[in-house]
């Protein structure tokens, strides 16, 4: 039994005893190597496959929740294009009721600035509801990334307008004080505080650098003198030109006795010329009435004469800039500079309302003094401010649009008057940063609808709904409005042409809105 076993360990022995190298050997580890990258590749399909499946699971559960997401959009989308169309049945209605009623004319103002605020009435309805609060809230928050990325595309002036404004103020503060001295023995007119008014003291500006910060001084007369305006082409309705008349008054008896003033209508010329100053008729008059032109080269004069004597003067430069109708001059003292316009009206019995040597015509007779609302929108700007929230944005809102029409044909006046009746018939508070692109495409739409309707109402003129610390002459606040867009009216080119121009605006604010500008 033993050497059975033994034999076949030996036979077993031999049998696996190492073969010499050869090509059968070669040929099986090539088999071996084939069959070793065959299952790597099997591994590598396996493992590709297990991914794709868990991929799958992996957007099969999100499916549901991009369904939501979609549909939330939606419906979104939806409330606001709801909200639009009411506000644009409003605004249609209350055009077409303004254009049946055009003739009468307290009636008419009392429709008019609802008729261009667009939505006042719907917007107040909506804002009363608790309901229509909570939904707006959503919007603004599902808007509130879109507004984020708008609003940093908008291009704001280089200058800090707030600290322009508080240095202008304080240049003009000491300019007047020194004014009144100079001119204390004299019979130019007296020379009141100015008034900061346009833009930048609005808190805009439709420049990005070089803003000019505009005030406007009251002028009132001088004992023995007197103002009268006079309507001048009132024919022409939407533009309100007047001239102030200067006419002498006797001081022979009453309180100007003790003054030393000798009467300019009952004294001998020859004894007025010895002893006292020229009267205001022969300086800044022609004829009867007050000449622009005299009046801003008088200003300039005092305005180069004064300079020295200021304390700015030591450390900034003045330079007088050409003009015919104000004073225009700018100060720099190396690193900063401001440009500023000094402007001069007679103001309109106790109101807000001016006749001023400001003109947007390409030519005003120089005893043509046109009547400027610019105090009264000043006021209004600083009426909403304090009363709008921190985050407002209604002054980015009209910033935006003043960029985006350069080089349309629709004025810088024009999106401002659009702004204002928004502003004056919605909330302060419906102007946060989730309501801005609904309040962009409110003015686009309402612009549109105005350009159709061909007419734009004048947003102080006839309008009875202004805060109450706005003064208005009685003509002014009752009287018929006058439309801004009475060319549109008058000539179908002219409107063919605001239609188009609106159309590449309104191309512009998609392709904004899209991020392809």
């Amino acid at each position: 039994m033993n050497s059975i076993i033994l034999l076949l360990v030996l036979l077993k022995s031999l049998i696996q005893y190492p073969q010499p190298v050869g090509d059968v050997w070669d040929e099986e580890t090539r088999l071996r190597m084939e069959v070793r990258a065959k299952q790597l590749e099997w591994e590598r399909i396996r493992l590709e496959r297990e991914v794709e499946q868990l991929t799958l699971k992996q957007v099969q559960l999100l499916q549901p929740l991009a369904v939501a997401v979609l549909v939330l959009l939606v419906l979104v989308l939806w409330f606001i294009g709801w909200k639009r169309s009411l506000r644009r049945e409003e605004l249609e209605e209350e055009n077409n009721g303004a254009a049946e009623e055009g003739g009468r004319n307290v009636q008419a103002n009392e429709e008019d600035d609802v008729e261009n605020g667009g939505v006042h009435g719907a917007a107040n309805a909506e804002n009363n509801n608790d309901v229509a609060n909570e939904e707006q809230e959503e919007e603004s928050y599902v808007n509130d990334d879109a507004g984020r990325i708008l609003m940093e595309r908008i291009e704001w002036p280089v200058q800090d307008l707030q600290k322009g404004c508080e240095w202008t103020t304080g240049l003009m503060h000491k300019y007047i004080a020194y004014f009144g001295e100079v001119l204390s023995n004299s019979f130019y007119p007296v020379l009141q505080p100015a008034i900061g008014v346009g833009s930048a003291f609005e808190g805009w500006s439709p420049r990005e650098q070089d803003v000019v910060y505009q005030v406007l001084i009251p002028m009132t007369p001088l004992p023995g003198h007197s103002f009268h305006l006079e309507l001048d082409s009132a024919e022409h309705r939407h533009v309100r030109n007047f001239r102030v008349r200067v006419q002498l008054e006797c001081t022979c008896t009453g309180e100007q006795q003790g003054e030393n003033l000798l009467c300019f209508l009952h004294q001998p010329e020859e004894e007025l010329r010895s002893n006292q100053e020229p009267s205001l008729l022969d300086t800044l008059c022609t004829d009867c009435y007050l000449d622009v032109h005299k009046t801003a080269r008088w200003f300039c004069q005092l305005v180069r004469a004064v300079w020295p004597a200021l304390p700015h003067s030591h450390n900034w430069h003045l330079m007088l800039l050409p003009s015919r109708r104000s004073c225009q001059f700018k100060v720099t003292n190396g690193i900063e500079s401001f440009r500023m316009e000094m402007l001069f009206g007679v103001r309109r019995d106790d109101s807000d309302i001016f006749v001023s040597s400001q003109t947007a015509e390409a030519y005003t007779p120089s005893t043509t003094w046109p009547e400027t609302y610019a105090v009264a929108e000043a006021k209004f700007f600083n009426h909403i401010a304090s009363q709008a929230p921190p985050d407002s944005l209604h002054l980015k809102c009209l910033q935006f649009f003043v960029h985006l029409q350069l080089g349309i044909g629709f004025s810088t006046y024009t999106m401002k008057t659009i702004v204002m009746h928004l502003l004056n018939g919605l909330p302060v508070s419906s102007w946060r940063r989730g309501d801005f692109l609904l309040q962009l495409m409110d003015i686009v739409e309402i612009l549109c609808l105005c350009v159709q309707a061909k007419r734009l109402n004048h947003f102080i003129v006839g309008n009875r709904r202004l805060p109450e610390e706005i003064r208005l002459p009685r003509d002014v606040q009752t009287g018929q409005t006058y439309n801004l867009f009475h060319q549109l009216a008058q000539e179908s080119a002219a409107h063919r042409q605001a239609m188009s121009e609106y159309q590449v605006l309104r191309t512009r604010f998609e392709r904004i809105l899209l991020g392809e500008d």
